[in-house]
């Protein structure tokens, strides 16, 4: 396992930080509550392995841009291991445990659904070539801020931008930024009156009946869109609707999978690459 490595000033940051309860609650509740309930619960039966996760997490996640430009990825990045050719997230146990359970949750909340790992980001920066990003969904703008240090242009909406209105599952909270890039709302994305010479990007659209991906695949497809990203689990998961997954099949041809993708062992998704027929 690759070793956290920080400067004296740095641990001495967090030495503070840790030994007053009431700052850390205070400037960083989520942080709190992990550290707080995680004694609680079962790890992954090696106590030097949860160390390093509470480390790493207490690190990246009070630390912001100053420490690392991919908190998300830095704090998992290290209990990826490897299952019948799938990378997952799950601390060297194929059932996970409890406690890294809890810190998906509230790792969710604060980045992204979706794990963007460099190598993710590289293969998305190779499909997309020299287009542009359009990604509708964009929660916090986790993975847009990721595409944009990639080098690539994006631009990203959401129906409920975190930082102007309440989103339920990315909600405000002390100590995490409301949004990682520009998200603009639906109607900013109604009027930018542009052809559809960009790759859409989906990231986990949700699911359960929702219209949302079906909707945005009509509108680009009617616009001309041509290549679509999306990441996501497979038909009848916890993302997309069964329209969407249903007009990929008639008139969208997969092109390119992510074969490095990284998953929580939890979920079931991957990073797909579909173009036009």
């Amino acid at each position: 396992m690759a070793k956290l490595t920080m400067t004296p000033g740095r641990w001495d940051e967090l030495t503070a930080l840790l030994r007053d309860e009431e700052r850390l609650q205070t400037e960083y509740p989520k942080v709190a509550e992990y550290l707080d309930m995680s004694a609680r619960l079962a790890g992954t039966g090696d106590s030097q392995v949860d160390a390093e996760f509470d480390l790493r997490f207490v690190h990246y996640m009070t630390g912001g841009s100053a420490v690392s430009s991919n908190p998300y990825w830095d704090i998992v990045e290290p209990f990826v291991s490897e299952h019948e050719r799938s990378r997952m997230v799950n601390g060297g146990s194929l059932e996970g445990s409890a406690r890294l359970a809890f810190a998906q949750m509230l790792l969710q909340a604060s980045y992204a659904y979706a794990i963007p790992s460099p190598q993710t980001l590289e293969w998305i920066t190779g499909f997309c070539g020299s287009l542009p990003i359009v990604e509708l969904g964009a929660g916090r703008g986790y993975w847009a801020a990721q595409l944009a240090h990639s080098g690539l242009a994006v631009e990203a909406y959401d129906s409920e931008p975190p930082d102007e209105t309440t989103n339920t599952s990315f909600p405000s909270t002390a100590g995490q930024v409301d949004v990682w890039h520009p998200v603009g709302g639906l109607s900013e994305f109604a009027t930018r009156a542009r052809s559809a010479d960009y790759v859409l990007f989906l990231c986990w659209p949700p699911g359960w009946g929702d219209n949302m991906a079906s909707d945005a695949l009509t509108l680009f497809e009617h616009a001309g869109g041509e290549r679509l990203v999306y990441i996501g689990e497979p038909k009848g998961g916890k993302t997309g609707n069964d329209a969407f997954f249903d007009t990929l099949s008639d008139r969208w041809k997969l092109e390119s999978v992510d074969p490095h993708f990284v998953s929580w062992w939890t979920d079931s998704d991957g990073a797909q690459g579909w173009v036009r027929r």
